[in-house]
């Protein structure tokens, strides 16, 4: 299929990515549009883990408060620059994760925070479940390990669905950020504090 300047330049306004990469992606792709943001899209997710061994020290700590003060959240996010760190795009991802941490109350960033007493509580609760549901003991260990993945996809800030995307995992928008901004990106830590709950 011929790869028109018309179809470059729709695909260089949807991705802002460079003349030659949106002509070669469209080539990759046989023109389908899809395929071809998919495909910068993976290029991006290749530029961003060249740069993830780059220090990153500077950023923001991004306050949100939602529900009239009901919930609020802190999170640091940071970059190599503080040229980056003032830059719009930078500052609505943070905002964006502030948001996510508010809407979806994760516990931990990622499933190796996760205290190893807690996956063995997990997957104990699994287990029991599986077999008052009447499964067969050779299925019951498949079956909490599964169960097991999806609590660590519920309770890790970068495995979780994004808000406003489904489709898209928090750690996948950061790639997408590091691919865009052209910088190391990494969300440090984060705290969520909702009225009235107990600390334990």
């Amino acid at each position: 299929m011929a790869i028109t300047t018309e179809m470059i330049k729709e695909l260089r306004e949807a991705t802002s990515a460079g003349i030659l990469d949106c002509r070669k992606a469209l080539e990759q792709a046989d023109g389908d549009f899809d395929k071809a943001v998919d495909y910068l899209r993976e290029k991006g997710l290749a530029k961003a883990a060249k740069r993830s061994d780059r220090d990153a020290s500077e950023g923001v700590v991004e306050l949100y408060s939602h529900g009239n003060g009901r919930i609020g959240v802190m999170v640091e996010v940071n970059c190599e620059t503080d040229f980056v760190a003032r830059s719009e795009a930078f500052r609505t991802f943070a905002h964006e994760v502030a948001l996510q941490i508010a809407a979806a109350a994760p516990r931990y960033l990622r499933p190796e925070d996760i205290p190893a007493e807690v996956l063995e509580h997990e997957k104990e609760i699994a287990r029991a479940r599986a077999r008052e549901e009447g499964k067969p003991d050779p299925v019951i260990e498949r079956i909490a390990e599964g169960r097991l993945e999806k609590f660590k996809d519920e309770m890790c800030l970068l495995r979780q669905p994004y808000i406003r995307d489904e489709n898209v995992t928090i750690e996948k928008m950061l790639h997408q950020n590091i691919g865009s901004i052209g910088e190391n990106i990494v969300i440090r830590r984060f705290a969520r504090w909702e009225l009235g709950e107990s600390t334990n």
